[in-house]
């Protein structure tokens, strides 16, 4: 499964998941490098590996891990980001 292709509704799924095991995981040095894995995995591009470097750094220190990260990163991707959509056009033809 590639994770950058699933829908953004899935990505928005995966990310409160991951963010609701980032808060109860106990063993963050475990925990962390897998989140910055996992960030530039769903996210390309440079903004992907500046949300992994900060999920990895928001996991390892103690007490930053409440800060929904992923969730962030979807915000940021599909709602803040002024980088412009792709609009589909559709054409028809009509045959007399």
């Amino acid at each position: 499964m590639k994770l950058e292709n699933l829908s953004k509704n899935k990505k928005l799924a995966l990310s409160i998941l991951f963010d609701a095991i980032g808060i109860v995981t106990f063993v963050d040095i475990i925990w962390a490098p897998l989140s910055a894995y996992l960030m530039t995995k769903m996210y390309k591009g440079n903004s992907g590996k500046a949300a992994g470097a900060i999920s990895f750094i928001e996991e390892i220190i103690p007490g930053l891990d409440i800060i929904p990260t992923f969730t962030i990163m979807w915000l940021y991707t599909y709602v803040f980001s002024k980088e412009e959509k792709k609009k589909e056009v559709i054409t028809v033809e009509i045959n007399d």
